[in-house]
């Protein structure tokens, strides 16, 4: 029941802020995700705070992403670059990790030695649900992902349907 009271809430919101000829597009809404807060906010254009979801991630440790298989979420402004619905994990919303910034950050920690030489980027990060019937990972914050923030099936399944490719993501410690 609370699961169809927040759809039915989210949709109103959701459609009270867009035009009824169209669907949200991608500068109609953005996304902050937390990390230290475990939580997904979505604003409205106007910064109008809108729904707050919870989330979990890879690593207990919220730092940066520093290279592939660190399990770290990484930190930046990115956006949702496809959509899809994952035969695991529900639906997937890739980001456009690595962006021009996450290389910069990536080379420059190479160059200090931050990270081995021959460490890799990596990528196909998203934002996703959960396995089937393991919502209760998000609500006790267990941190399972490769670096991917990850929050409930229904959550996720909202979230898909409204927010179009293109919409802003920020990830903040």
């Amino acid at each position: 029941m609370k699961t169809l009271k927040t759809s039915l809430l989210l949709s109103i919101i959701f459609f009270a802020h867009a035009s009824f000829t169209k669907l949200p597009g991608k500068d109609d809404f953005y996304i902050v995700v937390s990390k230290s807060n475990y939580t997904m906010n979505i604003y409205d254009a106007e910064n109008a705070f809108v729904v707050s979801y919870p989330v979990t991630f890879g690593n207990s440790d919220q730092s940066d992403k520093m290279y592939e298989g660190d399990r770290r979420t990484p930190e930046g402004t990115f956006h949702i670059a496809a959509k899809r619905v994952h035969p695991k994990w529900n639906r997937f919303m890739a980001i456009d990790y690595p962006n021009a910034e996450s290389y910069r950050k990536f080379n420059q920690r190479k160059a200090n030695g931050e990270i081995p030489a021959n460490a890799k980027i990596g990528g196909s990060i998203g934002i996703h649900g959960t396995w089937p019937r393991e919502d209760f990972a998000v609500d006790e914050h267990q941190n399972w992902t490769e670096g991917c923030v990850s929050t409930k099936n229904d959550y996720v399944q909202e979230i898909y349907s409204q927010l179009p490719v293109g919409t802003r993501v920020e990830i903040i410690p």
